[in-house]
This record gives structure tokens, sequence and C-alpha cells, in this order.
């Protein structure tokens, strides 16, 4: 598989929620409702959630592609933690939160996360992070293991609101 990796911009905006549509499921632990994908998608990971993101100037979005279509995306929000819980874990400052990061399933294990985690991590060092965290559901094995894979490790615990329930999730950080 060929991939290649570019900032999204304005116009990327519709992809971008279809791509976080068929994507965000993957995230989410087995008992999450099929109501409660929906509602953070149209809340959260709804076109007029990615104009706002890509309009953001503490936000880059970066997209994977590959020979037809987006397979992946990733978003950094600069800036302290707004989390109470992971401004507590994170411990590398300047910091930089690796908010998104999502690849089709069909692309997994064909090189198109690494390539994107690789791009991810180099724009953090461009606008000159010291350090990224994130935050994944503490039931996704396979996110872990791709994370700690790149270097991330364990730094604490925080909740996520999904469908108005609130999950479990890992902070994880590492330097850049």
């Amino acid at each position: 598989m060929t991939v290649t990796i570019r900032v999204a911009g304005p116009a990327d905006a519709t992809g971008l929620a279809d791509l976080a549509a068929a994507t965000f499921a993957l995230a989410c632990p087995p008992h999450t409702t099929a109501a409660a994908i929906a509602e953070f998608l149209r809340d959260v990971l709804a076109e007029p959630n990615f104009d706002e993101y890509l309009a953001h100037p503490d936000r880059i979005v970066l997209v994977a592609e590959d020979e037809q279509a987006m397979v992946g995306y990733t978003m950094l929000v600069f800036g302290e933690p707004t989390d109470t819980d992971a401004y507590a874990a994170v411990g590398i400052r300047p910091t930089v939160e690796l908010s998104k990061f999502y690849v089709l399933a069909e692309s997994h294990g064909r090189g198109a996360a690494a390539a994107l985690m690789a791009a991810t991590l180099e724009a953090a060092r461009g606008r000159g992070a010291a350090g990224t965290w994130l935050g994944v559901n503490q039931l996704n094995a396979r996110a872990i293991r791709f994370y700690e894979k790149n270097g991330f490790v364990i730094v604490g615990v925080k909740r996520f609101l999904v469908g108005g329930v609130y999950e479990n999730d890992f902070v994880l950080e590492r330097a850049l």
C-alpha cells in the first residue's frame, strides 16, 4: 500500500466526517450502543465540527491517503490539557494532545498507521511540543499495543463521555 500524508484543508471536512463515521466505532468498547456512537458522530465528528477544527489555529489535522481515497486521519490539539485528570497525568511540557488517530479497518496492518504516526509526531515537533499525550479506552488492546510500539507509556487515567456514559481511558504520553 502506498500512503501519502498531508495536512488537511477546508475542502476535506466532508471526507473527514465520512472517515470518522467509518472509523470511530473501532475505538469504542463492545458495550457502546449504536445510538451512543451516532450521537458522538453527530455532536463531535460531523462536517461542521471538522470545519471548526480545520479553521482553529491550535489544531492540525493530517490525512493519510492511498491511491484512491483517505484511509486515516489524526488531529493534534496544542496547549495544556483541558481535562483535569490528563493535566495531572501529563509530565512533559510543552505538550500537545493527539486527540484523534483513526485508520480504516481494511488499512490496518498495511503501513498507513505507521506513516500517519510518524508524520503526526513530526508535525507536533515542528510546532515546538516536547511531548504528546492521548487518551485511549482501557479495553482497546489493539490501539494500546500500537501506541506502546510507538513509544507511548501509560501515565494516568481519565474518563471519556460517549452517549451519556463515561468510559475509562488510559492517558498515554511520549517525549518528542
